[in-house]
């Protein structure tokens, strides 16, 4: 996952759990303000949440942010 994408997921993640707490679930859409903003992208986050690391569909957003902390 290039490095803009995680940066943009990570943001996206603290401000989920900021605004409605720790418990809060998210899928990789919510790194998207439209689902066709840019396909290459979202193929690209797609691919990172269901082939390469089989999430489904919801996970929580800190399960997520870690995730992509450790990718650092």
């Amino acid at each position: 996952m290039r490095a803009s994408l995680r940066q943009k997921a990570i943001a996206v993640c603290d401000a989920k759990i900021a605004q409605k707490g720790e418990g809060v679930g998210l899928s990789f859409y919510a790194f998207f303000a439209n689902r066709n903003e840019d396909p290459d992208l979202l193929m690209e986050a797609a691919t990172w949440w269901i082939k390469t690391h089989e999430l489904d569909h919801f996970e929580k957003a800190v399960k997520i942010r870690a995730m992509l902390v450790d990718l650092q």
